[in-house]
């Protein structure tokens, strides 16, 4: 009765639960509407807009292929750190434990400026042991005049943020096979298939299905991470973001465009993750 009576208080709207509303994407989408209006409206805020876009594009092609490398280490460490291999499983975890280990930006720089140089020393020596036995090779000679100039800034990134995140889609990939029950291991088997033909035609393909949304989030978190090589002065959106506020010492104007650009590129990852995450469920 108490109920009835305030549905019929001047006022309220029959069926309207404001408590139900998306308030934190109402805030979001106002902030971002009153963003881009000072983008349009402001000198300021548009140079530095079009000055800050140009990153875009490399923080992408540096989250891309690092994440790529990060799938390609993580699939087969996660395949090791299951196996009855001793020494393939001791080795995978040997390396899960140390990129884990080491915070994100300290790896970067540890192996930009202290394993390239080894790795480039190696490959010279090479080079010139084999001109020994070998004096009109032209592929020694390139192998004994190879510099570690060779080698930009933003490769050694990428290297360093896939090295780093391949350890944790090593760890994805893990708990997503480890979550196939063992039955449909056994069913293989009583099939005549081998562990190998098991895991790539029956174990694999429902594991990687189940490790696609976290795959996504991780992804997202690679974008962000991907700020992180600034500290090797590679022009990406944090850097060009650097680089303008020290020419300009506009730090709010530029720094509000940078936050805005990569909450941007989130919101719309996140959203297709979503999306992939409410189709797994759909299908399952």
């Amino acid at each position: 009765m108490e109920s009835l009576e305030n549905r019929k208080r001047p006022g309220l709207i029959p069926g309207l639960n404001v408590s139900k509303w998306p308030w934190w994407a109402i805030v979001l989408g106002l902030a971002g509407a009153t963003l881009v209006f000072l983008i349009i409206g402001s000198s300021n805020y548009q140079s530095t807009f079009f000055y800050l876009i140009q990153g875009i594009i490399t923080t992408l092609r540096i989250t891309f292929f690092s994440f790529l490398l990060a799938t390609l280490l993580g699939l087969p460490t996660g395949l090791a750190r299951i196996s009855k291999n001793v020494f393939l499983r001791n080795l995978s975890m040997l390396y899960v434990e140390i990129a884990r280990g080491i915070p994100l930006l300290v790896l970067i720089i540890y192996i930009a400026y202290g394993i390239f140089p080894l790795f480039v020393t190696l490959i010279t020596s090479i080079g010139n042991w084999g001109l020994i036995l070998l004096p009109s090779s032209g592929f020694l000679q390139t192998l004994a005049t190879f510099s570690i100039r060779d080698v930009t800034q933003e490769g050694r990134a990428i290297i360093a943020l896939g090295f780093g995140y391949g350890a944790f889609e090593a760890e994805v990939f893990r708990a997503g096979i480890q979550s196939i029950s063992k039955g449909q291991m056994e069913a293989a088997k009583s099939l005549g298939m081998t562990y190998f033909q098991g895991m790539r035609f029956i174990v694999l393909p429902q594991a990687i299905r189940r490790v696609l949304p976290p795959l996504g989030n991780d992804f997202i978190a690679c974008l962000k991470d991907s700020s992180l090589v600034s500290i090797l002065a590679v022009n990406e959106l944090t850097q060009l973001g650097r680089l303008r506020t020290a020419g300009t010492f506009r730090a709010m104007e530029t720094y509000n465009v940078v936050a805005f650009l990569y909450l941007s590129m989130t919101l719309i990852l996140s959203t297709f993750v979503r999306w992939l995450e409410n189709r797994m469920k759909i299908e399952e």
